[in-house]
């Protein structure tokens, strides 16, 4: 997320320093994480928006400077250290995001868990035995949603030269509900400075992945 957002702002003519760009790939991946959650008709209208949003973005860092120092003075270094520590403490629980992610459960699971497939293809395709995907699902060392009945599917983006990515069963432990869990693992988390998890898993970053869904439970 942090390069893509260097590459955008390299694009239009923008150096940042470190901790600015680290600032920026934190709000693109919080407004990521927030899109899924919006109503059908905002989601459609941000779709179809075609004006100007670095205007509309900075209008909204006017309005929300303007209500953080009301009075014109500038915020004060106590107040930036106070208001980093409320943001540490208000670090989102897993009950707060099983909450947050209720809507889950009324969307089809193409709609927000990427590609999936179920046993037959990842046979077929990937080459993995039914039975060695039954047994990692009964161990819990890879992501299975259920679809109808008592069908199940899998994620692709958590398989790599046709096994489970490593830390995905330390994630489970952590997060137990699968939904839930797929649904942290596949978006920009705040608590991975906007990276997404499973992109990370994939690159064989999973103590920092795992650190980070332990502190949801």
């Amino acid at each position: 997320m942090t390069e893509a957002v260097q590459q955008t702002l390299m694009q239009h003519g923008v150096l940042l320093d470190a901790q600015a760009l680290v600032s920026a790939s934190v709000l693109a991946g919080n407004v990521a994480a927030a899109l899924p959650f919006l109503p059908p008709t905002q989601r459609l209208a941000i779709d179809s928006f075609k004006g100007d949003w670095t205007a509309l973005v900075s209008e909204f860092f006017r309005t929300m400077s303007s209500g953080i120092a009301s009075d014109g003075s500038a915020v004060s270094d106590r107040a930036l250290e106070r208001a980093s520590a409320k943001q540490e403490t208000a670090r989102p629980t897993a009950q707060q995001i099983a909450e947050r992610a209720a809507d889950l459960q009324s969307m089809l699971i193409e709609d927000w868990a990427g590609e999936v497939a179920g046993s037959t293809h990842l046979e077929e395709k990937l080459r993995i035995p039914r039975s060695t995907l039954h047994r990692w699902q009964r161990r819990g060392e890879v992501v299975a949603l259920r679809k109808g009945g008592r069908k199940h599917v899998f994620p692709l983006a958590q398989f790599v030269d046709g096994r489970p990515v490593p830390g995905i069963s330390d994630v489970l432990a952590a997060i137990t509900s699968q939904r839930l869990a797929w649904f942290w693992l596949s978006r920009p988390s705040p608590e991975l400075d906007g990276r997404i998890p499973i992109e990370m898993l994939r690159q064989d970053m999973v103590e920092d992945v795992v650190r980070a869904a332990r502190t949801l439970s």
